[in-house]
């Protein structure tokens, strides 16, 4: 993924208004992010338990997400949907999203299971592993895990925004 500035971030949201994207709080790290090995932007809300976002590169551009997921989490291990990392308790959660457009403004919503850190991009890559486990040995080189992590997301995001 290219770096990408706050005002990028902002005009990015698919599933919120112009209002609450520029209420969104961005992160200030964005300088000292690694770039080369994310595949989506993703961070959690300091101010409201249970918010995320994440965006992700789309094209020619960026589409970004409003996420919301349950705090605390459930105690079994599971696995993420996205970049297939299994954790223990609370490692992963049922991300929402509202739908965009009128079925959003419905109140529709999908949802899909994801690391809670939105880290897959660095599990995928071996360069972070699961607190109190380890990932399960696969045939597949870190190539095909992250153009796995690229499907995965694009069908999750595809789901939103249709």
């Amino acid at each position: 993924m290219h770096p990408v500035t706050e005002a990028d971030i902002r005009s990015s949201f698919v599933n919120c208004t112009k209002g609450e994207a520029k209420r969104i709080v961005i992160p200030r790290d964005l300088d000292t992010r690694p770039w080369d090995e994310l595949d989506f932007l993703g961070w959690t809300d300091p101010t409201y338990a249970g918010r995320c976002y994440l965006v992700a590169p789309d094209g020619d551009g960026l589409v970004g997400l409003a996420l919301r997921h349950e705090t605390g989490g459930s105690r079994r291990a599971q696995m993420c949907k996205i970049c297939l990392t299994t954790h223990p308790s609370g490692g992963v959660s049922l991300m929402t999203a509202s739908r965009s457009g009128d079925a959003g403004r419905k109140g529709n919503s999908v949802g899909t299971y994801m690391c809670t850190d939105l880290a897959c991009s660095l599990y995928a890559r071996g360069k972070k592993t699961p607190a109190l486990g380890k990932q399960y040995r696969e045939d597949l080189d870190v190539e095909a895990k992250i153009e796995r992590v690229h499907t995965n997301l694009a069908a999750f995001v595809a789901r939103v925004s249709d």
